[in-house]
C-alpha cells in the first residue's frame, strides 16, 4: 500500500512540475506516465458566419515511460447543418531523447498521425482532426528550465480523398506543419500540497504551408489552463491569424477542453 501511495505521489508530482509543458494547441515531447490513462472532451468552434463547433473523444494511455498512444473521434458540423460522427485519428509518440536535470530537462520525440474522415474536400488546409484522411509524421523537441518550458515541432502531412470524393481545392495533397510554444508556471508560487490548483498560461504560434501553391498561414493561441489535484485539467484558448494566404474554413476558433487522468492502472 505504501509503494502504491509513493508511486502515485511520484507521478503527481511530476504532472504539477512539468505542468507547463501540458500545451493546449501543441503536444510536448514528454510523454505522460506510464500506465496512465487519459480522458479528454474537447469543443471548438466559431461564431462567423454562423456559429459551428466541433467536439472531440480523445483517449490516451501511456505504454511506457518512452511511448504512449491516442484514439479521437470527431463530431461536429463544419461541413454540414447538422452534427455528425466525421471520422476519427490514431497517434503515437516515442520519446528518443531526454537530457534531465534539477528543474530542468531537454527532450525530443518522434510522432505520427493516421486519420480518417468522410467530410468532402473543401479548404486549402490539410487537417486531420476530422476534416481529412491522412497521415501525418514529425519531430518535437521541447526545452523546460524551472517554471518556463519551451517547445518546437514540425512535420509533414500527406491528405488522401475522403470516401472517394472530389479532390482538395487547387489540388494541393501535402503540407508542411510547425510550431513554437511557451508555457509559463503562474501558481501556485510555491508547494505545500499536490492539492493545490495549477495556473498555467500559454502563447502558441501555429503555422502550415502548402508546398508549390504559395498558400501558408502562421496563428497566435494564447491559452490558460487549470490543473486540478494533479489529475484533471480545464484548458481555454482563442486562435487568430497573424497572417494567411491559405482558404480556410475559419481563421477565429475558441477551444475549452476538459481532461481527466487515471494513474498507477
Amino acid at each position: 500500500m505504501k509503494a502504491i501511495l509513493l508511486a502515485f505521489c511520484l507521478m503527481a508530482f511530476a504532472c504539477t512540475a512539468f505542468g507547463q509543458e501540458l500545451y493546449v494547441n501543441t503536444e510536448p515531447a514528454s510523454n505522460m506516465a506510464a500506465h496512465s490513462l487519459g480522458i479528454r472532451l474537447e469543443n471548438q468552434g466559431f461564431t462567423s458566419p454562423e456559429f459551428k463547433n466541433r467536439s472531440t473523444l480523445e483517449m490516451m494511455y501511456g505504454a511506457t515511460g518512452k511511448l504512449m498512444v491516442h484514439g479521437s473521434a470527431y463530431v461536429s458540423d463544419f461541413y454540414r447543418q447538422s452534427q455528425h460522427l466525421e471520422g476519427g485519428s490514431v497517434y503515437a509518440k516515442y520519446r528518443f531523447l531526454s537530457v534531465d536535470t534539477v528543474q530542468a530537462h531537454f527532450r525530443g520525440a518522434v510522432f505520427g498521425k493516421a486519420s480518417i474522415s468522410s467530410n468532402p474536400f473543401n479548404t486549402q488546409e490539410i487537417a486531420l482532426e476530422g476534416d481529412n484522411s491522412g497521415l501525418q509524421g514529425g519531430v518535437i523537441f521541447t526545452k523546460l528550465i524551472h517554471k518556463l518550458a519551451l517547445s518546437g515541432s514540425a512535420s509533414y502531412l500527406r491528405a488522401f480523398d475522403n470516401s472517394g470524393t472530389a479532390p482538395p481545392i487547387m489540388g494541393a495533397k501535402n503540407a508542411v506543419a510547425y510550431s513554437l510554444s511557451a508555457g509559463y508556471l503562474l501558481l501556485p508560487k510555491r508547494y505545500s500540497n499536490y492539492n493545490q490548483v495549477n495556473v498555467n498560461v500559454y502563447a502558441e504560434l501555429l503555422g502550415k504551408s502548402n508546398p508549390g501553391y504559395a498558400q501558408s498561414y502562421l496563428d497566435v493561441a494564447p491559452a490558460v489552463q487549470f490543473i486540478f489535484n494533479s489529475v484533471c485539467r480545464l484548458d481555454f484558448s482563442y486562435r487568430a491569424p497573424l497572417f494567411n494566404s491559405m482558404e480556410r474554413f475559419s481563421k477565429n476558433m475558441y477551444l475549452v477542453r476538459f481532461e481527466y487522468n487515471f494513474f498507477n492502472l
